[in-house]
Parts: structure tokens; sequence; C-alpha cells
């Protein structure tokens, strides 16, 4: 799998964890952290992610660097 592909799936699945989080996670208090927190952050770093990789794939970085 391209590089830039994998990116992209990573940043979906980051940000889809992060949704299921701050979504089912609101009556949910653990004393270290709050998952709705949690989940805001995750779909934050999930989106960059898969901003990061469509710019890949715009770019074509999936070129041999030397």
């Amino acid at each position: 799998m391209a590089p830039a592909r994998k990116t992209l799936l990573t940043g979906l699945a980051t940000f889809v964890a992060g949704l299921a989080l701050w979504l089912f996670g609101l009556d949910v208090e653990i004393v270290v952290f709050t998952p709705t927190k949690v989940g805001m952050v995750l779909m934050v770093i999930g989106g960059l992610e898969v901003l990061y990789g469509l710019y890949k794939t715009v770019r074509g970085d999936s070129e041999v660097r030397r």
C-alpha cells in the first residue's frame, strides 16, 4: 500500500475512534481523564493526519527518495 494511502486510512481510523469516544463517552467519568476530551484530541489528530495524507496524495509523495 502506498505511504500516502496508509496515512490517509490511519487518520480516518483515528478520527472515527475519537468520534466514538466523543459520542458515547458522555456519561462515563474516569479519574485520570474524560473520554469526551480524549475523543476531541483524537479527532483533531486524526483530522490533521487525514489532511497530511491528502497532501501527500496530491503531491505524489509515493516516489522513491534519493
